[in-house]
Order: structure tokens, then C-alpha cells, then sequence
């Protein structure tokens, strides 16, 4: 008897590419099958703090606020190595993190939604920053370029587009990151249901990994999924947007992707109730 489950994910490159097998019929998922939805990553968590999905992409920090519901899979996470979201304004402004922290408590600043990480990022540096707004990811550029906010927070794709547009780095949260915990940044990961039964979660999370393998040994197999769903359809942006954020951790996390996970969460949401395990 075939089982169908709804399944999250965000439409760009690093999620299309690690789906694209186990979506296509590439992979043989047996008796499961995936009924997949499209979001950005902030209705993605919005839907998981309702628990909507099956299984879906999340922030890790979303899901401090759902573990109760939903575990985490070994595989189809996103963990940065030096790298994370960045903080850019429209002008040039050369501070030190300590005399960033100074001037960011007047900054307007665009996120890509609260319960994302690198808003919570932003929250553990700078709690200085208390003007935020949330809006779309992709707007986020536009925003600080029209004078709407003084500071944008951007994700994705915006990491390689930013300075084409005109904007200016000020900080790269990932690079702080790593200064102050000396390990990769979990971004996103994939959570699934706590209440499914315990055989078809490790069967899902098999074919996850199983998926991701497809596509690293076949790297052309999933071109035209990816491009139809990019935000940014230039093929030198796509090929970097998932040599970034796919690596060894998005195979599987192994004993350093799930310590990363864990004190990120303690750091971030240290008040989480910790009592259900984290991981299958």
C-alpha cells in the first residue's frame, strides 16, 4: 500500500538540486511517495509552526520552536563554512564588529522573516538592532537600494548578486559565526513528523541521502529543475548557490554537523525545552 507525504522545500538551487532525484523518479522511493510544495523559507517555517508538512525544509532556528513535533533527518541540511547571511546598506561603511554594534541600534534593517536564522543571527551579535522588519528575501535588496531600510539581511542567491547591485557588505554573520564557535553555521536542515511510525522516517531519510548522492554523482541531471525555480537564472550564481551550501554535511551531518546543531540551538534559543531528541 503506497503512502503519500507532503513535502517543503524552497525553490532555490541548493534545495532543487538535493530534491530533484526523489521529485523526478529518479531514485526509487518504493511504496513512498512525496507530494511536493514550494515556499520561501519563512513561510516554510510559518507552515512548520503550524505543523502543516510531513516533512519540509526549515531554519534551525524555526525549529528550536518545533522540535516537539518534528525531528531532524541526517541528511538535505544546509550548514555554511565561512560563510552566512549578510548584513549590506546602499553605502560604503567600514566598522569593526564592535563599532558596528555602535551605529546598527539606528539602522532600519530588512530580514527575511523572524523565525529565520539569520535573523536570529543577527539577534546573538547585534541585539542593539531593534528596528527590523520582515519581508520577502528577494525584495530585501530592492528595499535598502529605494531607501526603505538603511540595512538588508540577505540569503540565498543575494550573496552573489549584491554588489552587481550596488550594495555593501557590512558584516557576513557566518564569518562571526565561526570566529566564535570555531565550527560550520547550520543554516537549514529537512525535519519530518515525530508521529510517523519510526520504520518510514528512517526510510525517508534514506532516500534523502539517497537523493543528494544521485545528484552530486550526476550534476547535469537536475539542470532544468533547478533553473525553472531559480530566482537568479544566470548559470555562474546557480553553480555557486549549491557548491556553497551543498557539501559533506548535506550527505549526512555525521558527529560534527549534529554538535554544530546542538550548540547552535543551545546559543540561540537556550530557553527550548531540550527534553526530545533532536535527531532520528
Amino acid at each position: 500500500m503506497s503512502t503519500t507525504f507532503t513535502l517543503g522545500f524552497s525553490p532555490c538551487p541548493n534545495d532543487t538540486f538535493i530534491f530533484d532525484a526523489l521529485i523526478n523518479g529518479k531514485i526509487d522511493t518504493g511504496d513512498l511517495h512525496f507530494e511536493p510544495f514550494m515556499e520561501d523559507v519563512e513561510a516554510l517555517n510559518n507552515m512548520a509552526l503550524k505543523g502543516l508538512a510531513s516533512i519540509t525544509k526549515l531554519s534551525f532556528y524555526a525549529y528550536s520552536r518545533v522540535a516537539h513535533n518534528y525531528q531532524l533527518l541526517d541528511s538535505g541540511a544546509a550548514l555554511g563554512v565561512n560563510c552566512g547571511p549578510l548584513l549590506v546598506s546602499s553605502k560604503p561603511m567600514r566598522f569593526e564588529p564592535t563599532e558596528l554594534a555602535q551605529h546598527i541600534q539606528s539602522m532600519r534593517i530588512a530580514v527575511p522573516g523572524f523565525n529565520t536564522t539569520a535573523n536570529a543571527l543577527l539577534s546573538f551579535f547585534y541585539p542593539q538592532a531593534t528596528d527590523k522588519y520582515a519581508c520577502l528575501f528577494s525584495d530585501i535588496e530592492n528595499d535598502v537600494l529605494n531607501g526603505n531600510a538603511d540595512a538588508g539581511l540577505i540569503i540565498h542567491e543575494g550573496r552573489f548578486t549584491y554588489q552587481q547591485k550596488g550594495l555593501h557588505k557590512l558584516v557576513d554573520m557566518g564569518e562571526l559565526w565561526e570566529k566564535h564557535t570555531h565550527g560550520p553555521l547550520p543554516l537549514g536542515g529537512i525535519a519530518i513528523r515525530r508521529d510517523l511510525p519510526e520504520d518510514v522516517k528512517k526510510h525517508v531519510n534514506k532516500l534523502v541521502k539517497e537523493s543528494v548522492c544521485y545528484a552530486f554523482a550526476n550534476p547535469d541531471s537536475g539542470k532544468d529543475y533547478i533553473r525553472q525555480h531559480a530566482q537568479e537564472m544566470e548559470e555562474s550564481v546557480i553553480r555557486k548557490h549549491i557548491e556553497l551550501y551543498v557539501n559533506d554535511y548535506s550527505i549526512d551531518l555525521g558527529t560534527k554537523g549534529r554538535k554544530a546543531i546542538e550548540l547552535f540551538l543551545n546559543l540561540i534559543d537556550p530557553g527550548r525545552n531540550q527534553a526530545a531528541s533532536l535527531f532520528l
